[in-house]
């Protein structure tokens, strides 16, 4: 979806995807938290399936677009591309982004577009984590099970622990991140 008249009726969708899941964004709602009538939206959406399918296109397309850019080497080393990726996801939590993410996958358990949208995204991230465990001298399926690891421990680690001091949790991450940094050899 190129940029224009609808982003803004797509970031009020990904702002109540995130506070009430897919059953909350809804047409009405939207207006309403927006401060307009409905004929805007219609104006840019024939209905609400066309938004749900931006919203995918737009999430997909952009979560797709950021681990490229992320995994790119860009005269860095695999560890240490590996390294950053790690240290962005576990010291900067972005609480909005991760409840579209659970919002988005507790979707696509129902939804056919969704589900298809978060595993186009998984295979991503996969791919290219995967290909920087290869640049590191893995071989393939180890390179591909690090990569598996990787966002285990990426997702995983902004769910638990939460109760750990901030001192406590950076310590952990810092252990658990050296052990997928490590040559395991």
């Amino acid at each position: 979806m190129t940029e224009g008249k609808g982003d803004v009726w797509v970031a009020a969708g990904f702002a109540e995807l995130a506070h009430s899941g897919v059953d909350g964004v809804r047409v009405e709602v939207l207006a309403k938290n927006l401060g307009v009538t409905k004929g805007g939206f219609y104006r840019r959406f024939k209905d609400r399936a066309a938004l749900l399918e931006a919203m995918l296109v737009r999430w997909r397309d952009g979560r797709i677009a950021a681990i490229e850019k992320q995994t790119a080497l860009d005269g860095t080393s695999a560890r240490e591309r590996l390294k950053a990726i790690i240290t962005l996801y576990s010291e900067r939590m972005n609480t909005e982004a991760m409840a579209i993410e659970l919002a988005i996958r507790q979707w696509a358990r129902t939804d056919e577009a969704a589900a298809a949208a978060v595993a186009g995204v998984d295979a991503a991230r996969l791919k290219n984590v995967g290909q920087l465990y290869r640049a590191t001298g893995l071989p393939a399926e180890e390179a591909d099970a690090q990569a598996f690891l990787f966002y285990c421990f990426i997702f995983g680690q902004s769910l638990l622990f939460l109760d750990r001091g901030p001192r406590k949790r950076a310590q952990l991450l810092a252990t658990s991140a050296d052990k997928l940094l490590a040559d395991g050899r």
